[in-house]
Parts: C-alpha cells; structure tokens; sequence
C-alpha cells in the first residue's frame, strides 16, 4: 500500500534570522561594541529592512550627516576665535563675546532632550532637515546682527538647530547601517565634530581677521545650507521611532547604567574644558607660547583627535565599549598629570595635547554605541540625553576655566580638571556595574549582550 506523506511546513523565522535566510547577510557579526543579541535594530525600532544599507553604500550618507556635524561644531565654537573682530565691531567686552559659546551650549543642552517629543510625528530625515534650516537662519542671523543682543539671540536659534540636528544625526547614522557597523557609522558621523576643531576653528579665527567675523559666519551659514542640501539628497527617509511620552523619559533614567552612563558625558566633558575652555590662553601662559605657537598646540590637538575618533570603532570592537571609555579616562588622565609636571617648553605642550586629543576623541563612538544598546528602542531620546549633558558639561567646564584661571593662573587648572575626571571615572565604574547586573546569561554559543560588556 502506497502512502503520501504530507509537506512540512516551512518553519516562519523571527526577522533577524530571516534577513539571513534571505540573503541580507550571512557572515556572523564582527563583535562591535553596539551589537546585542535578540532581534536586530530593525525589528527593535519597526524600520523596514530596506532602510538599512550595507557600509560601503551608506558612505555618502553617512559624509552628508559629518558635514553636517562639521557646521554644527564650527558654529557652535568659531566665536572663541572671532572675540576680537566681534568685541571692536560691536563694541563689547571680550568676556562678553566668551559668554555666546555659553548661549549656544545651554540653548542645545536644554533643547536636546525636548525636541524627539516636540518632532515625534516627523520622520528622521525631516527632523535633520529642520535642525539644519534653523542652524543656517542663526547662522545668516548672526552675520548680519546689529547689536549684541541681537547675536545671543540669533545664537539661540542656532543651538535650538543644533539640538534638533546632532542626536538626530546619530541616530541616523547607526539607523542606515548594518548593526554589525553601527559602532562605525558613528564614529564617521561624529568625525564632523573632531575635524572642526582641526580645520574649522582655527579657519574661523584666520578669516575672521582676513575677511572679517559676518563674513567668516556667512561662510558657515552657506556650508550648513550645502550640508541641508546633501542630507536631503543622500540620506533616505527613516520612519520616525517609538514616539516619547513622559513615561518613556521616567523610563529612560530608569533603565539600569543610563542615567550613569549620560553623567558619565557630562563630567568626561566638564574635566576637559576646564583647560580647553582656556585652550589658547592656558597654552600661552603656561608654556610662554607666541600667538603662532598657540595656533600650532591647537592644530596638533584636532588632527590628533581626528586620528583617535578614525581608531575609536576599531579599538572598541577589540576591546569592548566599556574598556574602550575607561582607556579614554585613564589616557586624558595621564595627559592632565603630564601637564602639571612637564617643563616650560612648546614641544612638551604639542606633545601632551596631541596624547589628549587622542584619547579624548576615543570616547564618544563607544559611549554613543552603549547607550543604544541599553535602548534600541529610544535611541534618539537618549542619544538626545546624552548630547544634552555633553554640552552642559562643556559650559560647566568652561565656567571653571574661566573662574579659576584669573584666580589660580595656568599651572594648576589640569589639577582642578582631574576632580570632574575622577567622578566621571566612578560614574563610568557604576554604569558597567549596572548593566553587568541585568545582562542575559551567555547563550549556548558564547554569545554576550557586547553592547553594554566589558
């Protein structure tokens, strides 16, 4: 008696393993510090399979978010080079001038964690598109403000620009990718913060003198409009995520390790702009260095960084993401203590902030990558936080600097940096140990939740 036997069903396959199935990618993931196990982002933030693409594909734009990033960190900081031109035109006091980097940091560091709810109905490239539209306005605002009063206020707008932009362009960023280059992805687009402080600050304050402070901020308004311009025509539209309510922030800063993790950045910060706050005028003072020699301590500072953010993804994926921030803190560490010992000499100061930057610029790829591990949900809400905190420590800092330098001089501000550094050291112990404690058990393969692990 011949029998038939009935087909076997085709097992359905939960949607990371189904993107392997069909072809999306066989090859394991490389251990990056953002990869977690469980569902891959896509199934985690409800994005099609279509938004992410493959590393090489995403690099235009993943440069189109860096430029970006690039017009954000010059115009957030190009006043510092423009006091002089800025104070005899409108006629204000430097320290005055000093404050308008103030002006933008507190506007982004209070608008950044309020604008994914304020734009939750907005898909992600519109929110870029916006962010960038208000940062060119303050920008053109800025060139052409009559008065003091005028500026603070078109610096304002740029920063409420800012804070719609550069978390959002982070989250862009790990969103366009495969999880396995997520870490980066990140570390390209926030190359466009490191480069302005090699090219974009030190090239302010030269035209500022060469063509004169509107001009200088009228050429950051163009590049940002050409930055809008090429993020509308590269970066594809990504829906918007899970949108905040009050009850996803009480969540968010109660999610084990990010409350520590987001203070972590903000005291990471502080410790180092209690003398880059004072960069030009720490330099000169403490190591007698001619305008020249300030501008060659400032530029070996950038491209070092620039060297540390491009090893940033690779050393984490080695070490981890966790390992990775405490190198960062261990190396600006040294860098400070090498500052109150070494001689009065420029080479000793070129040297010194090179090994700074270096280490300084490891830091944010890693961290950035471990906090969208402990929420992949929410990554903008907290990608949000975490910038928020990263610019009021950069005011926190530079408070410091400005206060204890008139007080104390030069020699002893690296000392006052290491207090915050050591805090954000045991902020950094308490994060790990936070997120150790509800990690899942190994599975059967060995694999670990490597996001949020040493």
């Amino acid at each position: 008696m011949r029998t038939t036997r009935a087909p076997l069903a085709r097992p359905v396959l939960p949607a990371s393993s189904a993107s392997s199935a069909s072809g999306t990618s066989f090859a394991p993931a490389a251990p990056a510090p953002a990869a977690a196990t469980g569902p891959g982002p896509a199934a985690r933030s409800g994005r099609t399979g279509r938004t992410a693409r493959s590393g090489r594909t995403a690099r235009p734009a993943l440069a189109a978010l860096a430029l970006g990033y690039f017009t954000l960190g010059t115009a957030s900081l190009a006043v510092v080079g423009l006091g002089g031109p800025i104070g005899r035109d409108l006629h204000t006091a430097p320290a005055s001038v000093g404050v308008l980097v103030s002006v933008f940091a507190l506007t982004f560091a209070l608008a950044a964690p309020l604008a994914p709810a304020a734009l939750a109905r907005l898909d992600r490239r519109a929110v870029l598109l916006l962010g960038l539209a208000l940062m060119a306005a303050g920008g053109a605002l800025s060139a052409l403000a009559p008065s003091y009063a005028v500026l603070a206020g078109a610096r304002v707008l740029a920063g409420l620009g800012g804070a719609v932009f550069g978390p959002a362009s982070s989250a862009v960023g790990s969103l366009i990718v495969p999880e396995e280059h997520r870490s980066r992805a990140l570390a390209t687009v926030f190359a466009g913060m490191t480069v302005a402080a090699v090219l974009g600050v030190p090239l302010s304050a030269y035209l500022g003198g060469a063509v004169g402070w509107r001009w200088t901020l009228a050429g950051i308004a163009a590049a940002t409009l050409l930055a809008l311009v090429l993020v509308a025509a590269l970066v594809p539209a990504v829906p918007a995520g899970e949108p905040p309510t009050p009850a996803a922030y009480r969540r968010l800063l109660t999610t084990p390790g990010a409350a520590a993790t987001v203070l972590t950045t903000l005291l990471y910060m502080a410790a180092q702009f209690t003398v880059y706050g004072v960069a030009g005028a720490y330099v000169a003072a403490r190591f007698g260095a001619s305008a020249g020699a300030v501008t060659l301590v400032l530029f070996a500072f950038g491209l070092c960084g620039v060297a540390g953010n491009a090893c940033g993804a690779r050393l984490s994926a080695r070490l981890g993401g966790a390992r990775t921030v405490t190198l960062t803190q261990l190396g600006l560490a040294a860098a400070f203590l090498g500052l109150l010992a070494a001689p009065g000499a420029l080479p000793a100061a070129v040297l010194l902030f090179a090994l700074w930057a270096f280490f300084s610029q490891l830091y944010q790829a890693p961290q950035q990558a471990r906090l969208i591990a402990l929420a992949p949900a929410q990554r903008g809400l907290l990608l949000a936080l975490n910038a928020s905190m990263l610019y009021v420590g950069i005011s926190l800092g530079s408070l410091l600097a400005g206060t204890f330098l008139p007080v104390l001089g030069a020699g002893p501000l690296p000392a006052l940096g290491l207090l915050p550094l050591a805090l954000a050291g045991l902020a950094h112990r308490a994060s790990v140990r936070r997120t150790d404690r509800t990690a899942p058990a190994p599975s059967v393969a060995g694999a670990t939740r490597e996001g949020v692990t040493r």
